[in-house]
C-alpha cells in the first residue's frame, strides 16, 4: 500500500514523487564527528594507496617470474599471518588504546611499503623479500582491523551506528572501484616504483588525519593481553546465538556461493572475454547502489531476518547467473548478488557495534575479521574444485542452491538470531546504556 505522507499533491505543479531523505545514504556521523571524519579520510586515502600496491604487486612477480603459481603464492602467504595476528590484534584491541594502535600498524605499513619501493628500484629485485612483505602486510592488517573496528563505537552516538557502517562500507567500495584503476594507469604509464612511491605519500597522508583522532583508551574492565582473554573473547562469541548465527550465516553463504575464482574462466565460457572487468565489477557495483540507498537501515531493526534473507538472496542471484549463458544477464545477477551481500554487512556490522560490550569489541572484531575473510577464500576453492570436477555452470549454480537451503537450516536451528530486534534484545539494550554513561564522561 502507497504511504499517502510521501504522495502530497497541494496542487498539480507541486508533486512530492519520492521521499529521497529518507533512503539516501545518511551522512550524520560525518557531520556530526570530528575524530570518524578524520578516521573516515584516513581509511579512504589508505585503500586508494593500498590498492595501488594490491595491483602493483602480482604485476611485478608476474613480470619477474612468468609464472601463475609465483603469483598465487603471493595471496598464499598471507592467509596464516592474517588468522594469528587477526585473533591477536582482537585481544590487543582490547587492552591497549585503539587510536594509538591503528596509527602504529599505519606507520608500520608505510615501512613495509617503502621497502617494496626500494625493492623495486634494486636492478634485481628480490622475489623472496616480496613474499615475506606480503606476509608482514597480512599481520600488519591483522593487528589493524580489529582496533579500527572496535573504535568506532566510541567515536559515533549509537543511533548514528547503522550510518557509520555505512559510510565505512562506501569508503572501502571507492577504494576498491578507483584504486586500481588508479594503480594500473600509473603502473602502466610509468612504473612500478612510482606505484609504490604513490603508496607511500597515501601512507604519510593518512598518518596525518589519524594523528587528529582522539585517544580511545581501553575501558576500565579490560584484561592485560593473553590466551585466556582470547579464549573468553571466542567463549562469548559461541555463548550468544545471535552472534553465532552473523558468523555462520555469512561463512556459509560465502563457502558455497562465492564465484569469484571462475570469472576468468566464465567470460570465455560466455564468449566475453572483452567483458572480465564487468563480471569481477558488478558485485562491487551493486554493493555501491546499496550502500548509497542505506538510509533505510536505520529505521530497519530485525537485523537477524535482514541478515538471513540477504544471504539468501544472494545465494539465489549467484545459482540464477549459472543457469544463464547471456552475459547482460549474469551481470544482472552478480549485480543482484553484490547488493544482496552488502545487505547482509551492513546488518552484521550494525548489530555487532550495537550489542557488543566495549570490553569485549576488539577480540570479536577480531573473530570478526576471520568470518568475512576465510569464507571468501575457502568459497574460492570449492567453487574452482567443483567447476574442475563437473563443470563452471555447475559449481555455481550448485553453490548458490546449496546456499540458500544451508542458510534456511541455520536460521532455522537459532530462533534467537532469526528473531533478533535492536528495540527489544537485552545486549542491544545493555550496549545502548554503556553508550550513554561513555558519553555523559
Amino acid at each position: 500500500m502507497l504511504n499517502p505522507a510521501v504522495f502530497q499533491v497541494p496542487n498539480r505543479h507541486s508533486i512530492k514523487l519520492f521521499p529521497m531523505a529518507s533512503i539516501a545514504i545518511d551522512i550524520s556521523p560525518l557531520k556530526n564527528s570530528r575524530d570518524f571524519r578524520n578516521l573516515w579520510a584516513a581509511g579512504l586515502i589508505t585503500y586508494f594507496g593500498s590498492m595501488i600496491t594490491y595491483v602493483a604487486v602480482p604485476f611485478q612477480i608476474k613480470e619477474m617470474t612468468h609464472s601463475y603459481i609465483a603469483v598465487g603464492i603471493s595471496g598464499l602467504v598471507e592467509i596464516l599471518p592474517l588468522i594469528i595476528f587477526g585473533l591477536y590484534g582482537g585481544v590487543l584491541a582490547d587492552a591497549v588504546d585503539r587510536k594509538k594502535m591503528v596509527w602504529a600498524t599505519e606507520a608500520a605499513s608505510l615501512i613495509l611499503t617503502s621497502i617494496l619501493l626500494i625493492n623495486a628500484l634494486m636492478p634485481n629485485p628480490n622475489l623472496i623479500l616480496i613474499y615475506v612483505v606480503s606476509g608482514l602486510f597480512a599481520a600488519v592488517n591483522g593487528l589493524q582491523r580489529p582496533s579500527a573496528d572496535a573504535a568506532l563505537p566510541r567515536l559515533v552516538e549509537h543511533k548514528d551506528l547503522p550510518a557509520a557502517s555505512a559510510l565505512m562500507s562506501l569508503r572501502w567500495q571507492l577504494g576498491v572501484i578507483i584504486g586500481p584503476t588508479i594503480g594500473g594507469i600509473i603502473i602502466s604509464t610509468f612504473s612500478i616504483p612510482i606505484g609504490y612511491a604513490a603508496d607511500v605519500f597515501t601512507f604519510v597522508v593518512s598518518l596525518i588525519f589519524l594523528s587528529r583522532v582522539r585517544s580511545i583508551p581501553a575501558s576500565r574492565d579490560a584484561q592485560k593481553p593473553s590466551l585466556a582473554g582470547l579464549i573468553e573473547g571466542i567463549r562469548y562469541a559461541f555463548g550468544r546465538q545471535d552472534l553465532l548465527g552473523t558468523y555462520l550465516v555469512d561463512l556459509a553463504a560465502m563457502f558455497f556461493a562465492m564465484p569469484t575464482a571462475l570469472i576468468p574462466f566464465w567470460a570465455d565460457q560466455l564468449g566475453t572475454p572483452w567483458a572480465l572487468g564487468l563480471m569481477y565489477a558488478a558485485g562491487t557495483f551493486g554493493s555501491v547502489i546499496i550502500t548509497l540507498t542505506s538510509g533505510w537501515t536505520k529505521n530497519y531493526s530485525r537485523h537477524g531476518r535482514a541478515i538471513m534473507w540477504a544471504a539468501m538472496g544472494w545465494g539465489t542471484a549467484i545459482a540464477l547467473a549459472g543457469i544463464w549463458n547471456s552475459l547482460i544477464l549474469v551481470l544482472l545477477f552478480l549485480t543482484l548478488a553484490g547488493a544482496s551481500d552488502m545487505v547482509s554487512a551492513l546488518f552484521r556490522s550494525t548489530m555487532w557495534n550495537q550489542t557488543i560490550p566495549d570490553n569485549y569489541r576488539g577480540r570479536l572484531a577480531g573473530i570478526e575479521l576471520l568470518s568475512y575473510s576465510i569464507g571468501p577464500l575457502a568459497g574460492q576453492m570449492r567453487a574452482a574444485s567443483m567447476a574442475a570436477v563437473t563443470s563452471l555452470s555447475f559449481s555455481v549454480t550448485s553453490g548458490g542452491i546449496t546456499c540458500v537451503i544451508v542458510v534456511a537450516l541455520l536460521a532455522s536451528f537459532m530462533p534467537k538470531f532469526r528473531r533478533f530486534d535492536a528495540k527489544t534484545n537485552e545486549f542491544a539494550l545493555e550496549k545502548l546504556h554503556e553508550n550513554e554513561l561513555l558519553d555523559e564522561k
